[in-house]
């Protein structure tokens, strides 16, 4: 098996970091491209590169230099609308780390990347000294997420489960970040 290189992407990772990403939303999640939902992957400089308590991870293949995987970190908490006041209390933005755009190609799934780039997200918000809470919202449907999550955190809230009438299946998570995930 060959190895990956996990990294702080750097202005010559963000053209293949914008790839998987549009990639998983138009592959994985069937939504393609939605402005209001996916500014940051059009402009990860600005959202993750340039804003000193956000980051950007990739996992660069050491084969042929290509990004196989990335994730991100940014201090902003759920927003209400549209999701529940009580989960914007309980997460506000500067406090939380908010955990984004884990996502991994499909040919490089199954090698333990989304673990290494999520270990690196919780380093970085460590050192960052004043996050208070790691959270992130999944889908049930995505590939290996409710897997990942569930072994390296704590559901706090399905919608699918407690909001009646809601089909999107949305289920926010908690990561604990006093220590490093196995």
């Amino acid at each position: 098996m060959h190895g990956y290189r996990i990294k702080t992407a750097t202005t010559a990772d963000l053209d293949g970091a914008r790839a998987v990403m549009l990639d998983a939303v138009y592959r994985d999640f069937g939504t393609g491209y939605v402005p209001h939902w996916h500014a940051d992957i059009i402009d990860p400089e600005s959202f993750y590169v340039a804003p000193p308590r956000h980051t950007l991870l990739v996992a660069v293949d050491e084969r042929d230099g290509t990004v196989a995987a990335t994730a991100a970190l940014d201090a902003r908490g759920p927003a209400h609308p549209p999701n529940p006041r009580w989960l914007a209390e309980r997460y506000p933005s500067g406090r939380t780390a908010q955990l984004r755009r884990v996502y991994v190609r499909p040919e490089h799934r199954r090698r333990g990347l989304a673990r290494q780039l999520v270990a690196g997200l919780l380093e970085f918000a460590r050192e960052d000294g004043d996050y208070r809470a790691v959270y992130l919202h999944t889908y049930p449907h995505s590939p290996g997420a409710m897997n990942l999550w569930a072994n390296l955190g704590k559901a706090v809230f399905h919608e699918r489960e407690e909001v009646p009438g809601d089909g999107s299946g949305v289920v926010h998570f908690e990561i604990p970040f006093t220590r490093a995930p196995c």
